[in-house]
């Protein structure tokens, strides 16, 4: 009889620590909705490393994520709709760039403010942007000793 009193206590055990995680897990990737949230966009060139749920930082802090990124057919440029948490204002003449995390991590949305006081409106595209910059396309001007295009 004690046997089974003890398996019922370690069951319990391992399924709060099971559920813990979980909770933990959902807070640390965002899963869980933190709260109400405004979207805003942006017109990107490239685009690369960023899919749904990439995360929008704003001074090295999560504000948001990507919510979605299409091709808009006219322009070939890739559009992204993204999210941020209700209560940050962002400035008019803000600017949106693709950030890496370092040499070998993701990429993220870097939200980087201006300082104009006007805010930005749910549902306005940013128009400064800057689109991801490829490593490999840099590391091959820089073998090949390339000079062009440097001076961007």
């Amino acid at each position: 009889m004690s046997e089974s009193k003890t398996e019922v206590l370690v069951g319990g055990i391992v399924l709060a620590v099971a559920i813990g995680f979980l909770v933990y897990a959902g807070k640390t990737t965002g899963m869980t909705r933190a709260g109400d949230e405004y979207t805003l966009s942006a017109s990107f060139r490239s685009a690369d490393g960023v899919s749904i749920g990439t995360d929008v930082r704003l001074a090295g802090v999560k504000v948001g994520r990507v919510a979605d990124i299409v091709l808009d057919p006219g322009t070939y440029r890739a559009k992204a709709i993204f999210t941020v948490q209700e209560g940050i204002e962002v400035p008019d003449d803000s600017a949106v760039a693709i950030s890496s995390e370092g040499l070998l991590g993701g990429n993220y949305v870097e939200i980087m403010p201006g300082g104009s006081p006007f805010y930005f409106e749910p549902g306005d595209e940013i128009e400064f942007t800057q689109g991801s910059v490829s490593l490999v396309s840099l590391l091959m001007k820089f073998v090949s000793g390339s000079e062009e295009d440097t001076a961007q």
